[in-house]
């Protein structure tokens, strides 16, 4: 598993691409950052930085699809595939080793972005309970999108489809509990239920708020789990058909 994680970490940071994703994360929190900013009534700094992370995650939605788009993709578009599918790595062993290699990178986004609560708190008040709770929230948002955008891109060679397949797939999971809320899907209540308990942006707002709750961690880790599972079956039978 190392040696595909090697693989995929020198990819991603022996070219611009990760440092590219890093300065659009950096400037979409940067602008998010200038605009609470910008609408304080007091000259005292004092942040949570809830509403940040909140609002990141809308626009993040954009980046993780690019990040993930070419994780198998590009194997089948350049013929790497076949290497690998013959090498003696185990196809777990593949699939974890590129889903750590995105989280790498994800962190190093996220590390860019303690510049922000280090600076506020040179010059006011950070609420650290709540800036913890966010980043983990922000994580786990995070790390599920990276599972869920490696399982489309195991599906199709063409790594541009599977970027726009993944960020529909992903703007639907955003605004889940929205839909769930319409008048429409309020006729039918079980239904309504259902939809919303697969909702992940309501989970990540307790985060936000400084709230970890159980459910919505073992929400998190289980859809990691199955978008990572369902990853692992698709490239097993592709394996199994080679021979």
């Amino acid at each position: 598993m190392f040696s595909i994680y090697k693989k995929e970490l020198q990819s991603l940071f022996y070219t611009p691409f990760a440092y590219a994703i890093a300065a659009l994360f950096m400037f979409l929190f940067t602008n998010t950052f200038n605009n609470s900013i910008g609408s304080m009534d007091s000259s005292v700094f004092r942040f949570a930085f809830s509403d940040i992370f909140y609002n990141v995650i809308f626009y993040f939605i954009f980046l993780i699809p690019i990040m993930t788009m070419r994780t198998f993709a590009d194997e089948r578009k350049f013929g790497t595939e076949v290497l690998l599918m013959t090498s003696p790595v185990s196809v777990f062993k593949i699939v974890m080793g590129k889903y750590l290699a995105n989280i790498t990178v994800f962190l190093f986004m996220i590390a860019g972005s303690l510049l922000y609560p280090i600076v506020t708190a040179m010059n006011g008040e950070v609420v650290m309970g709540q800036l913890l709770c966010a980043y983990i929230g922000f994580f786990f948002w995070g790390a599920m999108f990276i599972a869920l955008g490696m399982l489309v891109s195991s599906f199709t060679e063409n790594s541009i489809i599977a970027a726009i397949i993944g960020e529909i797939i992903m703007f639907a999971f955003l605004f889940l509990d929205d839909f769930s809320q319409t008048d429409f899907i309020g006729q039918f209540p079980t239904l309504q239920k259902v939809l919303y308990s697969f909702a992940a942006q309501p989970r990540f707002s307790y985060f936000s708020q400084g709230l970890i709750r159980l459910s919505d961690i073992v929400f998190f880790i289980s859809a990691i789990i199955v978008f990572l599972a369902w990853n692992y079956i698709n490239i097993e039978r592709r394996r199994w058909k080679r021979g």
